[in-house]
């Protein structure tokens, strides 16, 4: 944005078989105080059967539309965002009626150097609510309907975080798309909502989770307010319906953001939270086997090797040939770049990221993804430090005789579980 020139300000709004929130929410946009030549509104119709009518109003507004194919609010986001004209894209949920200030708030906050603004979302019931009344109350103080309480767990976070100021790889937990705005650079830049979430919840942590990773400064705006028709659906905690909605959503963020707070651990998934980049031209297989094994080892990673000959004999998921793919290197939250096998020893390379960026030995580097983004963005940071912890080794994979290593660790593992070779029937390693 031009310092101190406006913009224009496209409010996408997903809408599904609700008439009357979108009429409350359309009217609520007529009272903004951002000039109304400048919002475009775009009503991105998720398969109601009748085509939602916005009516006359003071400023630009459109409806586009996707066939009913059960619930696709991301893709009803992208699809309302592909006809969005403005260099700034605020998402308003169809139940969600923003405050006068609203949308001038996330401008500011925009323009104070944020790439992404979530507003404050209040709750209150407005079923009841005409136009008119929501206009004397919003604008007049008329009677204000009655109020819910706001979701703890977002309050406190935001307070711990400096509104997101501090925040660190979990921020992207306390992002609404209710009320969420963005610069339309930004939503380009990362490729906008993943459709693969066809449930509910889940897609606006997915895309503020690759914002975060692409170097984006996140802000809570307390001064963007904007009420939600009913209670928070995350404190409904008891019932069935919220468990087992909570349940799909859970899978459906698995699948793409990683770390042990969405996926556990153990698992192997398709986006893993490590992406290494190893150099295999010309070593022996047994050199990369050793090497992968020893990076894999204890840590959500998957490996992308230059040759991949080593592939003809090693049937591992986590094993590629060739580069990582986008989608894959736009979610994962370290890298390793290798120009040869080295075998690590002494740590994990997941515990390596808990310190990252940081350099064992001569070969073996982690980094952040946020960093590297950020530091070609000219934000500074990312130095990668040497790690200086006894006993933590990255050397070259040389000489590696696997048979024997392997057969050494068969033996302790017996040992240590007082299970003697000959009762075994033991397989003795070839002298």
């Amino acid at each position: 944005m031009t310092p101190g020139e406006l913009p224009v300000v496209s409010v996408v709004v997903p809408h599904y078989e609700a008439p009357h929130d979108l009429d409350l929410l359309l009217t609520a946009l007529e009272l903004q105080d951002h000039p109304l030549h400048l919002l475009d509104v775009v009503v991105a119709d998720d398969g109601s059967r009748t085509l939602p009518d916005p009516g006359p109003r003071p400023y630009a507004v459109r409806v586009v539309a996707q066939a009913d194919e059960g619930f696709r609010a991301a893709a009803a986001r992208n699809l309302g965002a592909a006809a969005a004209r403005g260099t700034v894209l605020c998402f308003l949920d169809a139940d969600t009626v923003p405050e006068p200030g609203y949308v001038s708030a996330v401008v500011r906050h925009l323009a104070d150097g944020a790439d992404l603004v979530v507003g404050r979302r209040r709750h209150a019931e407005l079923g009841a609510t005409s136009p008119d009344q929501l206009r004397r109350w919003l604008v007049h103080g008329g009677d204000a309907p009655e109020i819910l309480d706001e979701p703890a767990w977002l309050t406190e976070a935001y307070d711990r975080t400096d509104d997101l100021r501090s925040a660190g790889d979990d921020a992207y937990r306390f992002v609404i798309s209710a009320v969420l705005g963005v610069r339309r650079a930004l939503f380009d830049e990362v490729g906008g909502f993943e459709e693969a979430f066809r449930a509910y919840g889940g897609e606006d942590w997915e895309f503020a989770h690759r914002c975060w990773l692409r170097g984006a400064d996140f802000r809570h705006a307390r001064d963007a307010v904007a009420w939600h028709d009913g209670p928070d659906f995350g404190g409904r905690t008891g019932d069935d319906e919220a468990r087992h909605s909570r349940n799909v959503e859970a899978l459906a963020l698995a699948r793409f953001v990683p770390g042990t707070a969405t996926r556990g651990s153990d698992l192997v998934w398709a986006h893993p939270d490590v992406v290494v980049r190893l150099d295999d031209t010309a070593a022996p297989d047994a050199e990369v086997v050793a090497s992968v094994r020893s990076l894999l080892t204890g840590t959500d990673c998957g490996v992308w090797l230059r040759s991949g000959a080593v592939l003809d004999v090693l049937d591992d998921p986590r094993v590629h040939r060739g580069e990582p793919p986008a989608a894959v290197l736009a979610r994962c939250r370290y890298r390793v770049d290798l120009d040869r096998p080295v075998v690590l020893s002494g740590a994990t390379v997941r515990e390596l990221a808990e310190v990252a960026p940081v350099r064992v030995g001569r070969h073996l580097i982690v980094r952040r993804t946020r960093d590297e983004h950020r530091t070609r963005g000219g934000h500074g940071g990312g130095e990668v430090a040497d790690l200086d912890v006894p006993g933590v080794t990255a050397t070259v994979a040389c000489d590696v005789d696997l048979q024997r290593a392997w057969g050494r660790e068969d033996h302790q593992r017996a040992v240590r579980f007082g299970t003697s070779e000959a009762g075994r029937s033991a397989r003795p390693t070839r002298p």
